[in-house]
């Protein structure tokens, strides 16, 4: 499943390399008046051409909507934007959601447009670089960035609410008269719908995280793996069932002793316990 990011980008970089990511743009200059999150996101995907609900999904495994947190490595606000990549994009304040937003959402259409509209491949670069991507040749064996792909799927199929709050916002680039960056790609209509896209979300995952080589090897793991088990309990079974044949023997031989004329003269007792 692939979509077509905006056209005419600059070069994609990941937020740990040098090379420009964007034009330098100001998204400073646009900050007057407010709208509610719905909105920035909205603005966002249209600005961008990358779906809303893939923004969101983001936002939402990232920071969980929450315009203040700062991660471990030093990501910023909603989208946790690196405050280097923030710099070139244009983002002075990366704790502010319409800015953070629109940054982040800018750099990742440019990670769809390297990965030719691939989202999986540009999640995982958005997670732990562009360099591992290409350094294992698609997602990177990181836990932490296999959960991350993982869990935005699983929003974008569930869907996504945001908190009913708003935030400064030019009024005019809300309504679409004053766009921010490029203008809107309608490449991404002749691709694919974006219903289509979550259609297809779960299988290309899939696709990402196992080859086809890798799943026969798989099913044949798993299927040692259950006739290894049926026989450790059939061996279990005829070990119990072993067991009580000797019980059973035990005791017969003890009856006939018990009852034998021969054993009573020997022993001179009828009593034998």
């Amino acid at each position: 499943m692939k979509i077509n990011a905006i056209q005419g980008m600059e070069g994609t970089r990941n937020q740990n390399n040098t090379q420009s990511i964007g034009s330098g743009e100001d998204f400073s200059s646009y900050l007057q008046g407010t709208a509610s999150l719905e909105q920035i996101f909205d603005k966002a995907s249209r600005t961008y051409n990358v779906p809303k609900n893939l923004i969101k999904a983001i936002a939402k495994t990232e920071s969980d909507f929450r315009p203040n947190v700062t991660s471990k490595a030093g990501a910023q606000g909603i989208m946790q934007i690196m405050p280097s990549t923030a710099q070139e994009l244009g983002v002075t304040d990366a704790y502010d959601p319409y800015q953070n937003i629109m940054g982040g959402t800018k750099y990742f259409s440019q990670l769809l447009q390297k990965y030719e509209g691939n989202i999986n491949l540009a999640l995982a670069a958005y997670n732990a670089g562009t360099n591992n991507v290409a350094k294992y040749g698609g997602i990177p064996p990181f836990e932490e960035t296999q959960n991350f792909v993982v869990k935005i799927n699983g929003y974008m199929n569930a869907g996504i609410d945001v908190p009913d709050v708003c935030y400064s916002i030019n009024t005019a680039s809300i309504d679409g008269t004053a766009d921010v960056g490029n203008p809107i790609s309608t490449d991404f209509a002749t691709a694919a719908s974006i219903t289509e896209a979550q259609d297809n979300y779960l299988q290309d995952i899939l696709d990402q995280l196992f080859s086809y080589e890798e799943y026969l090897h798989f099913i044949d793991l798993y299927t040692k793996m259950q006739e290894a088990e049926q026989h450790k309990v059939e061996k279990e079974q005829q070990q119990q069932q072993g067991k009580e044949e000797q019980r059973s023997d035990a005791y017969f031989a003890y009856q006939e002793l018990r009852y034998s004329p021969i054993a009573i003269n020997l022993i001179g007792d009828t009593n034998i316990v």
